[in-house]
């Protein structure tokens, strides 16, 4: 039976977990070799079903890393929670709120400018045939300083 030291551990525990279980393993197979066979070979099938429980489990975390089983990895795509979905509507609603908002702020700003123009001319002293003047339009036209 070969063991790969080739992992990469999370922290020093889990580095010392495995020697303790390299070392009882290698115990282990010490002791086999003085037991009968009928013995040896249940703990070679619980060894082989130990492995394969142990790499399911491996491939089951690994699968729960990748498809968002944390926080960062859902709000990148991961996952299907009503979180996800409020977080990519959001944008869009932040945007429209932001369309209406400036549209609003256009419309105040025309009114604000054509009600100081009717101001104006109402403040002033204008004969009613300087309104259907072509020049007239034209005054209102240009800005002022």
């Amino acid at each position: 039976m070969k063991n790969s030291k080739a992992t990469i551990y999370k922290s020093g525990q889990d580095a010392l977990e495995a020697r303790i279980a390299y070392r009882i393993a290698a115990r282990l197979n010490e002791r086999a070799e003085t037991v009968d066979t009928d013995i040896s070979e249940r703990l070679r099938f619980a060894r082989e079903k130990a492995i394969e429980k142990a790499q399911a489990a491996r491939n089951a975390e690994a699968a729960h890393v990748i498809s968002g089983g944390n926080v960062a990895a859902a709000l990148l795509g991961g996952g299907n929670g009503w979180w996800v979905k409020l977080g990519s509507a959001l944008p869009l609603v932040a945007l429209a709120a932001g369309l209406m908002v400036i549209q609003h702020l256009h419309t105040q700003a025309q009114i604000s400018v054509a009600a100081e123009i009717d101001a104006e001319l109402l403040a002033d002293d204008l004969p009613p045939a300087a309104y259907s003047d072509e020049g007239f339009v034209e005054f209102l036209k240009t800005p002022r300083d």
